[in-house]
């Protein structure tokens, strides 16, 4: 498929996957969702990883997601569920997705 200068996909599909840190994402979330499913104690903020890691879903789904909005989910996940030592690999992976996406503009 042929592209015009600036015209790049972003959210991607099978032929053409996109913005390479937006796959990157995708992948990482979907990694530490499907291990969250898996785990199989209750843990207080539980809830509260499973609506964030959703929202992170959402976000690599539709584009290139706001970096603002990105790190304050990732805040919410790790603090939810970052004190599961079976769910740290996955958490990392989906912290260094995150950081592929730079750091909060300057106001």
């Amino acid at each position: 498929m042929l592209r015009s200068m600036g015209q790049t996909p972003v959210a991607g599909n099978e032929q053409d996957p996109g913005d390479p840190r937006v796959v990157t994402l995708r992948k990482a979330v979907s990694r530490l969702r499907r291990e969250l499913a898996a785990y199989p104690a209750e843990f207080p903020d539980r809830g509260i990883a499973e609506d964030e890691l959703a929202a992170l879903h959402a976000m690599a789904a539709s584009g290139t997601p706001e970096v603002l909005r990105l790190r304050r989910s990732l805040l919410l996940v790790a603090g939810s569920a970052g004190s599961v030592s079976a769910l740290r690999g996955s958490l990392a992976q989906v912290r260094r997705a995150v950081e592929l996406f730079g750091e909060l503009p300057e106001e």
